[in-house]
């Protein structure tokens, strides 16, 4: 029997590659959450900016802590999927409701996407105004 772990539950992604992913995404949000914050550190002259710095750093711990549960939600639903055959063969899901858990995982990848984007275009205008300064 196929090891349900490497079953591919969407677009040559196997519930291990998302457990696998889910962990690497939280190493690397860590670490660019600890350079952005040593980054935007260092534009702070007055205390002024730290007011405006400080929301942009919220923001970020906000949209990292979003991310990661919503990776989690998908594993979740990955994970019933899987294990949505029991013993004898029979299917506890049907494939229509198989469609539309792999459709709302879809759905979370791309949401996850467009705010990493939003995130990555407000730094960088961020880094711009402050280069022109």
């Amino acid at each position: 029997m196929e090891n349900k772990n490497n079953i591919e539950i969407f677009d040559g992604k196997s519930l291990s590659d998302l457990l696998k992913d889910i962990y690497d995404n939280s190493v690397h949000k860590k670490k660019q959450i600890n350079k952005l914050t040593e980054e935007l550190s260092n534009f702070v002259k007055r205390v002024s900016d730290v007011a405006v710095i400080s929301p942009i750093i919220k923001e970020y711990l906000d949209v990292g802590v979003k991310n990661d549960e919503q990776l989690i939600k998908i594993a979740q639903v990955a994970t019933k999927l899987v294990g949505a055959t029991n013993k004898e063969g029979d299917e506890i899901l049907s494939e229509k409701e198989k469609q539309q858990l792999l459709s709302t995982i879809n759905d979370t990848v791309k949401d996850l996407q467009t705010a990493g984007d939003k995130l990555n275009n407000e730094k960088q205008d961020i880094d711009n105004k402050h280069l022109e300064n």
